[in-house]
């Protein structure tokens, strides 16, 4: 539709569609809020809390992660770790727990990429030997290991942190490497190996009692690391 021009032109300018684009959209990444030291804590913050139970000792440990929402009702809405605080009725471990928990706490209100305190923490190993969870749950190399777990599957469940799912093909090689497996050796189960063989040895990348011996070859039927590529 055109329109008529009842004014003296004063001035002009062409505008780049191109350039406007783009400044739009640092505007709007300028006005998203990240985690940093000065955001302050609102009265309310959500979370969720792990139960750690080891044979280690009688009273269970429980790990609670709450976290800021960022960006709160629009598009860029996140959730980002802001507090740990670990209880148990074990007193035990009371001074390296609160340490541990103010200094992770400290690294979460920081901001940036924090998913790196999870592989810190899981490659915790304790002098006098690990454990291994009940009902098939994986060898945990120490408590603060389990405890870096569990802030995995936290961050897993807010997004930070994206679960690699395996290819079918992968999980379909595991499955018919596992049923050949039992064929020639049985299918009998370890008491707390879950749904593995009871000769299966330690996989060093999942830490899941899994691993066997198949064509010469070292397979996780959990993972499906290989030796062999």
């Amino acid at each position: 539709m055109a329109k008529k021009i009842e004014k003296k032109i004063v001035g002009y300018e062409v505008v780049n569609l191109d350039d406007q684009r783009k400044k739009a959209a640092q505007d709007e990444k300028n006005q998203i809020e990240g985690m940093h030291e000065n955001v302050e804590r609102p009265e309310m913050l959500v979370g969720a809390t792990y139960k750690i139970k080891t044979p280690q000792s009688e009273h269970a440990l429980y790990v609670t992660i709450n976290d800021m929402v960022l960006n709160h009702g629009t598009k860029h809405e996140i959730r980002q770790p802001f507090e740990i605080f670990i209880n148990s009725k074990n007193m035990d471990h009371f001074q390296w727990v609160v340490a541990l928990t103010r200094v992770i706490s400290a690294v979460f209100r920081k901001g940036g990429d924090i998913t790196f305190l999870v592989d810190e923490m899981k490659a915790v190993f304790d002098p006098q030997g690990g454990y291994f969870k009940p009902g098939g749950g994986g060898f945990m190399p120490s408590i603060v290991a389990e405890i870096g777990f569990a802030m995995e599957s936290h961050m897993k469940m807010i997004g930070l942190i994206k679960e690699e799912k395996m290819p079918a093909a992968q999980r379909e090689m595991i499955l018919a490497k596992r049923a050949e497996y039992d064929n020639l050796n049985g299918e009998a189960k370890g008491e707390d190996n879950g749904d593995f063989p009871a000769d299966a040895k330690l996989c060093a990348k999942c830490v899941t009692k899994a691993v066997i011996i198949m064509d010469g070859c070292l397979t996780c039927l959990n993972c499906g690391d290989s030796k062999c590529g």
